[in-house]
């Protein structure tokens, strides 16, 4: 919640009286004598509150209210009144004036109403944000791609945990677009007009650390693969979250922190602080029905980035990968991508549609990859390969017998 406030009174002693109020209540205070010196801090985009004296010379308390609806409706403006002009204040009140306090004012009956129009202004803006994410689609749609159970929950967990604004642990193997995750967290948090900063963890000193903070007060710290920071700085990183910074910290790693741990590479405390909000992201293995809606965007890109035309992706090349094991995660599928826009992919042939043959042989062949990629993948195991290509047992042994695939070839 913002706490600036935008006082305008043109006696200068009574403006110093009220600005030192509000400053001893830890407000910021922006002071201004008249209306042409407030009007530049005034817009829709303004996080704070207006208080006005209502008989200023040339345009008055009125006008400025006037000239605040006009910009925005809901920007909170308190009007302060003379003895004599309270019925003035009232109608005042018809037109749009979240409140008035009469001349002399108790710094608690002050305070007190700039605290309720604070709170009103933050909760404007949030609900604004909120409702621009919806028309235009939040951060979490427009960046993490995919349509497979484990994409939708993992946007339904970034959503959550980007509103609770505490630390952040992102987990995940390589390739899998952790920083990705830190930044579309970071948008989609009430942080997100704020500094999003990007650190590497291996070569941070606690002075580094520091200035990493100070740079995104008010923002994020995004601390890439904290496994690898120094010792001393895991040591100054947990005593700087004991302290609640500005900055919020989002840290990623690929290795596994309880292991970590119990190896004596990580700090106790800090790992404690920072698994409070975990969120692991899903590998390709784990949701190869992402793969072709992942790789379509991927050509696309590869292709307006390079000037080519994006080829035709069959349902064959679909299966092929859909099909592959795809230990670099997304990160090397975008790889794949780009180098078939270019022509460059070794797998040409897998995409290749054989015009001889008919639809129903077309879908067998990809049943077909289908079923061995997921054996692959499952080391032979019949039953999670089923369950993962979402089959049920008798159905996939009947389609293992007609294609005179062996579970047995594939285990490890």
């Amino acid at each position: 919640m913002s706490k600036t406030v935008l006082l305008v009174d043109d006696d200068s002693a009574v403006c110093e009286a009220l600005a030192q109020t509000l400053e001893l209540a830890n407000l910021t205070c922006i002071t201004a004598g008249a209306f042409v010196v407030a009007a530049d801090h005034i817009s829709a985009q303004f996080d704070g509150v207006i208080i006005s004296d209502i008989r200023m010379p040339g345009r008055d308390g009125f006008h400025l209210l006037s000239h605040v609806r006009r910009i925005d409706p809901d920007l909170p403006v308190i009007l302060l009144t003379g003895e004599g002009d309270i019925p003035m204040a009232v109608k005042a009140m018809g037109e749009g004036a979240f409140g008035f306090l009469e001349k002399p004012c108790a710094a608690n009956e002050l305070l007190a109403v700039v605290e309720r129009a604070l709170k009103t202004r933050a909760l404007v803006l949030e609900n604004r944000e909120l409702r621009q994410m919806v028309d235009h689609g939040d951060p979490a749609s427009r960046m993490l791609y995919g349509s497979s159970e484990q994409a939708q929950g993992l946007r339904r967990h970034v959503r959550r945990v980007a509103q609770a604004q505490g630390d952040v642990m992102i987990a995940g193997a390589q390739g899998t677009g952790i920083s990705k995750v830190a930044e579309v967290i970071h948008l989609c948090s009430l942080r997100s007009k704020r500094p999003f900063i990007k650190r590497a963890a291996h070569d941070l000193d606690a002075a580094a650390l520091a200035a990493a903070y100070d740079e995104g007060e008010g923002g994020s710290l995004f601390i890439d693969e904290i496994s690898r920071l120094p010792a001393q700085s895991q040591l100054a990183l947990a005593e700087t979250l004991d302290g609640a910074p500005a900055t919020r910290l989002i840290a990623g790693s690929t290795l596994d922190l309880s292991q970590e741990l119990e190896a004596g590479r990580f700090h106790a405390d800090l790992y404690y602080r920072l698994n409070v909000m975990p969120v692991r992201i899903p590998t390709l293995a784990e949701r190869p029905e992402d793969i072709p809606v992942l790789f379509h965007r991927y050509v696309a890109l590869a292709a307006e980035q390079s000037g080519q035309p994006a080829p035709l992706i069959t349902p064959q090349l679909e299966a092929a990968l859909m099909a592959r094991d795809w230990p670099g995660n997304a990160r090397a599928l975008m790889t794949e991508a780009m180098r078939f826009v270019m022509g460059m992919t070794e797998n040409d042939k897998q995409g290749q549609v054989d015009e001889t043959l008919g639809l129903v042989a077309h879908l067998a062949q990809i049943e077909q990859s289908l079923i061995e990629g997921a054996l692959r993948r499952a080391g032979g195991q019949a039953s999670e390969a089923a369950r993962v290509l979402k089959l049920p047992r008798k159905t996939f042994y009947d389609k293992c017998a007609r294609y005179a695939i062996k579970p047995e070839d594939f285990r490890l």
